[in-house]
């Protein structure tokens, strides 16, 4: 049992998954504590950062698809 819990491949793992939970609830209270202006400039940076990131790998894996044909 000393052996898993010493083994650094389960802490990577439970560090990793402790930032996927609390990442995205970190970014939306910072964006809820901002003021006005500002929360609304926030809001649309990342949406549309998701957005042109959501683009970018469309785009990757259609010029993907056309390399194997």
């Amino acid at each position: 049992m000393w052996e898993i819990l010493t083994a650094k491949w389960l802490w990577i793992i439970i560090i990793s998954c402790i930032l996927i939970l609390v990442g995205p609830l970190l970014i939306v209270w910072v964006i809820v504590q901002l003021p006005y202006p500002f929360n609304v400039i926030a809001t649309i940076c990342l949406i549309g950062g998701y957005g042109v990131v959501a683009g970018y790998k469309d785009w990757i894996l259609s010029k993907a698809k056309e390399r194997r044909k």
